[in-house]
């Protein structure tokens, strides 16, 4: 009897009684907070086993800047009289977040497929760590390509001019932009087929990569497609970039990529949570 008492107290003879667990609510912050941090861990770890990740992440962009340095780094220089690196960099990185916002929808796209979603679905996991998982992993992701491309960018010649604060503020511009681009991604993934978003978000990609500041400066265009170059989103996180590490206006393009990513978050975040959450449920 006594032992039985002994189980229903937790105290044992010759130990301290079991620790009191208190219970936390399914839909409470910090439970919010710790499984989305589990939820990024796992994506990270996932990203990091798969070399086809490692290659779109780090190797296909530091091949995409030795390429521009190689054939049009000296062009653009002497046409420009601005070392055209101060340009590539930031456009390889902007280029680079997109593209791996893409990879990161088709992940989604099999999660979904294989039921995962729908395993974590119904489990006493809060509802939101999934999407806020993946939204942190993206942002280290984007952070990691970053730091790698400037690394290379600093072999070719990249310097920072304004100190510890600007270079600070030129990394975050990737992170945020990559996180409302990620966003938007999202929500095109919940509604329509991998191998369509894949060829629409390429096709997109691949326009704004030759038609933005990074590229060429913007009076090289024609004049009817200056203003569309000079305001369009990469333009726009370029001039920013390229402003906090060496020369150029700071306060308009950074206002501008600020709109561009607040404006991404509020068109596409309701349909991200929507169709995540439709995914969940029912698996289409």
């Amino acid at each position: 009897m006594s032992t039985v008492m002994e189980k229903a107290t937790g105290t044992w003879a010759g130990h301290d009684p079991l620790p009191e667990v208190s219970p936390q609510r399914e839909n409470s912050t910090a439970l919010w907070l710790r499984q989305s941090l589990i939820q990024c861990k796992r994506l990270l770890m996932g990203w990091a086993r798969d070399p086809a990740t490692t290659i779109q992440t780090l190797v296909y962009p530091a091949l995409t800047l030795l390429m521009f340095r190689v054939v049009l780094g000296d062009s653009i220089t002497s046409a420009t009289g601005v070392p055209s690196v101060y340009g590539q960099v930031p456009m390889v990185i902007i280029v680079a977040t997109m593209s791996g916002a893409v990879v990161s929808a088709l992940g989604f796209k099999t999660e979904k497929s294989t039921g995962l979603l729908g395993r974590f679905w119904t489990m006493p996991i809060h509802r939101a760590a999934g999407l806020t998982g993946r939204l942190m992993a993206e942002a280290v992701r984007v952070l990691v390509t970053s730091l790698f491309v400037l690394a290379v960018g600093v072999a070719l010649g990249f310097r920072f001019w304004y100190g510890p604060f600007a270079s600070l503020a030129m990394l975050l511009v990737p992170v945020l932009f990559g996180m409302a681009f990620a966003i938007m991604v999202t929500a095109l993934a919940t509604i329509s087929e991998g191998v369509m978003l894949v060829s629409v978000i390429g096709i997109v990609t691949n326009l704004l990569m030759f038609f933005n500041t990074g590229f060429v400066p913007v009076f090289a265009y024609p004049v009817w497609l200056q203003d569309v170059v000079q305001n369009q989103p990469m333009s726009c996180a370029i001039d920013a970039m390229r402003g906090l590490a060496y020369d150029g206006p700071i306060v308009e393009p950074v206002v501008k990529i600020v709109a561009w990513s607040v404006g991404m978050i509020v068109v596409f975040g309701w349909p991200a949570i929507r169709g995540y959450r439709r995914a969940a449920e029912t698996g289409v």
